[in-house]
């Protein structure tokens, strides 16, 4: 008898893990070489290993500054790893299988469906098409609205730079090639208050992380806001909150010193890019206590479901928030914009919200004993890996090989998702139909 008939064939979150470890194994071996440094030489394969998650996981956390370390073929390696990473290597191969007129399969479309968050498998090859097209025409955009700013003050070197920040900002990367020119690890602090900088990398930032669904709402619906669906509702309206509640602290407080139009720039670029982006127009180091804890807790949130962001996601804290208003005013049920939320779903968010907390504090206690640092600083960096964000205070290039490791593992979880990653991992024995006596707990 062929045991091989009766195995079990490998479910969608294990294909998705896999996928993304094969293309980070892909993507160091290939930094590794000696084409990849400007320098010439082999890269180790530990410095490899961490740029190569980075890039995939659209973190942007590095070892070495991009624009000083790497070669262009380095770079250019780099920034195909995001774009993949960004869009996902589901809907890469399925988009590449659809333009050299192969048929996708039912199995192929249930991966898709997981892996863009899509509600159901109907339509999925032709969201692949229009999530394709229309990254290739934003990002196109974005390289031709900063080409004109990068070229005047870099030459011909700026189409470059457009290009690789415009792929990085809206893949929610946050890697940059500024280094070469305003220093190491600058990123785009020369830009803190240049419009045809800051506009179009927010935008970029922000079209990346509200989700490949509540595009397709937005072009099919257009300004009717009452005919979204639920979910795009929520992510646009946590989206707002998000930004404008952080920008008008940011303006208060942390820039208060800085002439009116850089102080509006720095905080509202501040208020966006901590949501897995990256990048940053301010010293993060010189910022207060205050905002730190606020940039914290943007990075944990992160971006929305099917996007190229990382983090818990808007619409789990939309959740969460309304969950405690309901118990708050007595409600049965969490409702949101007229609907009602399933228990599982609540529950799924409360998960989340403690998997991501206990990692990352977890994790950040870990690394200060080991590097003899202050737990608030490590628990930046833990948080900007978990998240997907990219944002340090300086802190990663100096670290040991064990926690290196310790950040690219929470960068891989943070990318592939918490509960993706634990799916994958534990087998489960089907539907629960037995169930124990019921005891109250008291709690609070």
């Amino acid at each position: 008898m062929n045991k091989g008939l009766f195995k079990k064939k490998p479910s969608s979150f294990q294909i998705i893990i896999a996928g993304f470890g094969g293309l980070i194994l892909l993507g160091t071996l290939v930094l590794m070489l000696p084409i990849s440094s400007r320098s010439g030489q082999w890269t180790s394969l530990e410095e490899a290993w961490f740029t190569s998650t980075s890039a995939v996981c659209v973190t942007g956390l590095v070892v070495h500054d991009t624009a000083t370390y790497w070669s262009a073929f380095g770079k250019t390696i780099i920034l195909i790893l995001i774009q993949i990473g960004g869009l996902g290597l589901v809907t890469v191969t399925a988009f590449i299988a659809l333009v050299s007129g192969k048929r996708i399969s039912l199995f192929q479309r249930s991966l898709l469906q997981e892996s863009v968050s899509a509600p159901q498998v109907g339509g999925i090859v032709k969201m692949v098409r229009f999530i394709c097209n229309v990254v290739f025409v934003i990002e196109l955009l974005g390289a031709v609205v900063m080409m004109p700013t990068f070229c005047k003050a870099y030459g011909t070197a700026g189409i470059w730079m457009s290009v690789f920040h415009s792929v990085s900002a809206f893949c929610n990367a946050g890697f940059d090639v500024m280094g070469g020119r305003t220093g190491k690890y600058s990123s785009l602090t020369a830009f803190s208050a240049n419009a045809g900088i800051v506009v179009p990398i927010c935008l970029l930032i922000i079209i990346g992380g509200i989700g490949f669904m509540t595009w397709r709402d937005m072009v099919d619906n257009r300004l009717h806001f009452k005919k979204y669906r639920m979910q795009s509702k929520v992510i646009i309206t946590t989206t707002f909150i998000l930004i404008l509640l952080p920008a008008v602290l940011y303006f208060l407080h942390d820039f208060a010193a800085y002439p009116l139009k850089e102080r509006l720039s720095l905080a509202f670029f501040q208020a966006v890019t901590p949501r897995t982006a990256g990048f940053n127009t301010a010293d993060l180091s010189s910022m207060t206590s205050t905002g730190r804890t606020v940039m914290i807790a943007l990075m944990l949130i992160g971006g929305s479901p099917g996007s190229t962001a990382g983090g818990i996601k808007t619409t789990t804290i939309a959740v969460l928030a309304a969950n405690t208003i309901g118990i708050i005013r007595r409600k049965k049920n969490v409702k949101m914009f007229g609907r009602r939320i399933e228990d599982s779903i609540v529950k799924t968010a409360a998960a989340l919200l403690t998997l991501y907390l206990c990692f990352a504090i977890a994790s950040a206690c870990v690394i200060s004993a080991i590097e003899n640092l202050p737990i608030g600083t490590c628990l930046f960096e833990t948080v900007s890996a978990i998240g997907t964000v990219g944002l340090s205070l300086g802190l990663t290039p100096s670290l040991g090989l064990i926690s290196h490791i310790i950040l690219i593992l929470l960068m891989f979880f943070g990318r592939v998702g918490g509960l993706t990653l634990l799916f994958a991992a534990i087998n489960s024995n089907g539907v629960e139909f037995s169930q124990y006596p019921i005891e109250k707990i008291h709690v609070g």
